[in-house]
């Protein structure tokens, strides 16, 4: 009997639910697999999927966009061993699952803790709430490439914020094994659209996208880079999250500042009944 061939896997990338390949038929080699290379093309079509989807998610119960996330959590930990087969360390997998149940937990408590009653002179009722951004576009930390990447991402979406991400070039296994995970925790197609390939490429068309609201570039270690894609995010006044300055700690408490920091203020005025 001959010996048998090996399949290399091919995968794809993540828009609208869905897993097309790259529009430009480009990949590239990582641990013996095909992953896209994703073009101009693919990020303008994952910012449609992404504002597609921002009614219905914004305009879903806070309650149930943490059931999802915690969906999130038990479909990943039922898929630890695929992930460490990959490469990703156990505990990191684990330390992503608590990330996912801890942002879940923040889902109904955010807009009490972010949001109410002001104390106004006159008879009336003044009132703050927490609302979504809107499409926010992420460049991911190359490493740690799972938990890095699901502390980006669960910050903005519990929120009600729609994602286009532009994974890890170096180590995008785990972007692409995340995206199947997502795409069965009934997570609605179009909140989170994952590419993968070069962020010299996708990075500078999100960054001037104008459907985008704003732009989060942790993951970006060039400073030329993030100074461009600074200048490009101005023509629409993007809200921009910098590059954090040392290293971070991924595994330390997360706080509220991610979440926090891609919401917009609504405040509302109604006169008090006599």
């Amino acid at each position: 009997m001959s010996e048998r061939v090996a399949v290399r896997k091919t995968y794809k990338l993540f828009i609208g639910g869905k897993f097309p390949r790259s529009e430009s038929g480009r990949s590239y080699l990582v641990q013996s697999s095909n992953v896209p290379l994703a073009s101009r093309k693919d990020a303008r079509d994952a910012v449609v999927a992404a504002r597609a989807a921002v009614k219905g998610w914004a305009g879903a119960t806070a309650y149930n966009r943490g059931q999802i996330l915690y969906r999130a959590a038990e479909m990943l930990e039922g898929r630890r061993e695929q992930f460490v087969a990959l490469g990703v360390p156990g505990d990191e997998v684990d330390a992503a699952v608590d990330r996912w149940v801890w942002y879940a937990g923040w889902a109904d408590k955010l807009p009490q803790v972010y949001g109410g009653a002001n104390p106004v002179a006159g008879p009336y009722f003044n009132l703050s709430s927490p609302e979504p951004t809107g499409v926010v576009a992420v460049v991911a930390p190359e490493r740690p490439a799972l938990l890095g990447l699901v502390s980006v991402i669960a910050p903005a979406i519990v929120t009600g914020n729609t994602v286009v991400v532009a994974a890890s070039p170096t180590e995008p296994l785990a972007a692409v094994t995340l995206a199947e995970v997502l795409a069965t925790s009934d997570l609605p197609g179009g909140v989170v659209n994952i590419l993968t390939g070069a962020i010299t490429e996708t990075a500078p068309t999100l960054a001037a996208h104008m459907d985008v609201n704003a732009i989060d570039l942790t993951g970006v270690t060039d400073a030329s880079l993030a100074t461009d894609l600074e200048v490009k995010a101005a023509e629409n006044l993007k809200r921009v999250l910098r590059p954090a300055l040392a290293e971070q700690d991924w595994a330390a408490d997360p706080g509220l500042a991610r979440m926090t920091a891609l919401l917009e203020t609504k405040t509302v005025w109604h006169p008090k009944g006599v």
